[in-house]
C-alpha cells in the first residue's frame, strides 16, 4: 500500500501531537544529520549567510526536508567544496501524522467498521512551519554567492508551497551585522 498524496497532511489542523509515551509506534524521521559541510569553521572564515524562508503556514514532511538536504549538498560539495561552506536545516520534524487504513477489496465493507473509531496509527513526522520561518541557512566565502543562491534554489523544489531566498545582513550565523562586525574585530586588533 502506498503513500497518502501529501495535500492530505499539508494543512495545519489540530493541535501538535509529538511522540510520548501515550503516543507509541511512532516512525523514525527520515532525516538524521541538520549539519553538514564545515562546521567547525570560525565565524570570520564564512561571513556570508544566505537563508531559505518559508512563504507559508504549513506541514512539511521528514522525507521532503532530507530530499532537499541531499539536493542541496550535493551541489554545494561539487560547485564550491565541501570546506567552504556550512548548511544548517533549522526545522526540526516533531508532530506526528496517523492514517486511518481502509480496506480497498470486494467485501470489505463486511470486514470493516467505517469512521467508527477512525483515530488511526502513526505513520511519519513532519514539522509546522509558519510564515516567514527560516528552513535551510548556509554560510559560505562572499565569492561563492552564486553557487549558495543556486543550491537553496534547487532545494526549494522538494519542499510544498512557496518559498523565498533571502541574503542575510548578518555575517555568519551571528546575531551581528556585518559592519558591526568588521568594526568589532578592527577595533580589537588595535
Amino acid at each position: 500500500m502506498g503513500r497518502r498524496p501529501w495535500r492530505c497532511y499539508r494543512i495545519i489542523k489540530n493541535k501538535p501531537y509529538p511522540k510520548s509515551r501515550y503516543c507509541r509506534g511512532v516512525p523514525e524521521p527520515k532525516i538524521k544529520l541538520f549539519d553538514l559541510g564545515n562546521k567547525s569553521s570560525a565565524e570570520k572564515n564564512l561571513p556570508l549567510c544566505v537563508h531559505l524562508i518559508s512563504n507559508e503556514f504549513q506541514q512539511i514532511s521528514s522525507e521532503s526536508i532530507e530530499s532537499a538536504r541531499i539536493a542541496c549538498n550535493k551541489y554545494l560539495t561539487t560547485k564550491v567544496g565541501k570546506d567552504l561552506f556550512h548548511l544548517k536545516i533549522r526545522i526540526h520534524p516533531f508532530h506526528v501524522i496517523r492514517i486511518n487504513k481502509m480496506l480497498s477489496c470486494a467485501g470489505a465493507d463486511r470486514l470493516q467498521s467505517g469512521m467508527r473509531g477512525a483515530f488511526g496509527k502513526p505513520c511519519g513526522l513532519t514539522s509546522r512551519v509558519v510564515k516567514n520561518q527560516v528552513l535551510i541557512s548556509v554560510r559560505s566565502k562572499s565569492y561563492k554567492a552564486y553557487e549558495v543562491i543556486e543550491s537553496l534554489r534547487r532545494a526549494k523544489f522538494k519542499f510544498p508551497g512557496k518559498q523565498k531566498i533571502i541574503i542575510s545582513q548578518k555575517w555568519g550565523f551571528t546575531f551581528i551585522s556585518k559592519m558591526n562586525y568588521i568594526n568589532y574585530i578592527n577595533s580589537n586588533n588595535k
